[in-house]
């Protein structure tokens, strides 16, 4: 029942990452294989990772059919959509946030059923929700996003806290993978909405 419900958890969060890889390929013009590439490294470079760093080889991302249906399913209901999509206010960050909290959630849940360590469960469970928005910004040219002042990782951080606390006994574990869904998908969505930004070291004023 709870490998289930966590199965289900990634698995959304992969289409949620996966939409956002796939607008922002086709917003950058790219021809198909380019989609499927950006595509496929948003929704499970973060979680291969992890997978590789916990010793879950060959990562999940490459072996399980559900992950590569849902990709595809995400490229053509992004090609059929782009339209709709495009139009959304910042749509490849929207669908990012959404993604954050269930690979946060899922990705302290997954380090910690490997390897029974909180500190390693909440930093690869940040990994697992930052780093494939990391590799598809690279990609496509682009300062990732957590590495800006926005509230991006600290909002999986926080996700993937709350998800180890539930792991240890500290408050429900059947409750403590939606309440970090929520909290960091909250979080990320209302920095977005009312531009919350962590402090930024300002720059010295040239006095020469």
């Amino acid at each position: 029942m709870e490998t289930d419900l966590f199965l289900a958890i990634d698995l959304i969060g992969t289409f949620a990452f996966a939409i956002s890889g796939a607008l922002a390929a086709i917003n950058r013009q790219l021809d198909i294989f380019g989609v499927f590439v950006v595509t496929f490294v948003t929704a499970c470079g973060g979680g291969g990772i992890r997978d590789l760093c916990i010793g879950s080889t060959p990562p999940a991302g490459l072996i399980n059919i559900e992950y590569l249906s849902v990709i595809f399913l995400a490229i053509v209901l992004c090609a059929k959509f782009q339209n709709i999509l495009l139009k959304l206010a910042q749509p490849t960050l929207f669908f990012d946030a959404i993604g954050l909290g269930f690979f946060a959630a899922f990705g302290a849940h997954k380090t910690y059923l490997y390897i029974p360590d909180a500190e390693l469960a909440i930093l690869l469970g940040t990994v697992s929700a930052v780093g494939g928005g990391v590799i598809r910004d690279i990609m496509l040219g682009r300062v990732p996003v957590v590495l800006t002042k926005e509230i991006y990782a600290s909002a999986a951080l926080l996700g993937a806290i709350i998800q180890v606390l539930g792991e240890e006994g500290w408050i429900n574990k059947h409750i403590s993978p939606w309440l970090a869904i929520l909290i960091c998908t909250l979080i990320r969505i209302l920095s977005l909405k009312y531009k919350w930004n962590l402090p930024a070291i300002k720059k010295a004023s040239d006095t020469r």
